[in-house]
């Protein structure tokens, strides 16, 4: 019988498994950091919680979000990792 071991992780690390194993990643981009106070030496930020995308994927408008106008690069990412491991249980040994 196969079993399934799923384990879901934040950092960039990959668990290595002895038998087959499938890594699946998903970014997400949250917060925007940008500090639109920095030319004067203050620090201000404008509240935008998530970046949306202005435009379609492969457009240059879909590195700019439409709640804030800023850049993707500005918005804290977030990488999560899915590592599926597949192994199978070794016999058993009690048919001595």
């Amino acid at each position: 019988m196969k079993k399934r071991q799923v384990v879901v992780k934040r950092d960039g690390s990959t668990r290595i498994c002895a038998t087959s194993s499938s890594a699946i990643r998903s970014v997400r981009y949250a917060e925007c950091q940008k500090n639109h106070a920095a030319s004067i030496g203050g620090y201000a930020v404008d509240g935008c919680r998530e970046f949306m995308a202005s435009g379609e994927e492969g457009t240059s408008d879909a590195l700019t979000c439409a709640a804030c106008g800023c850049h993707r690069n500005f918005h804290r990412r977030e990488v999560e990792t899915e590592v599926v491991c597949e192994y199978s249980p070794p016999p058993n040994s009690s048919n001595r």
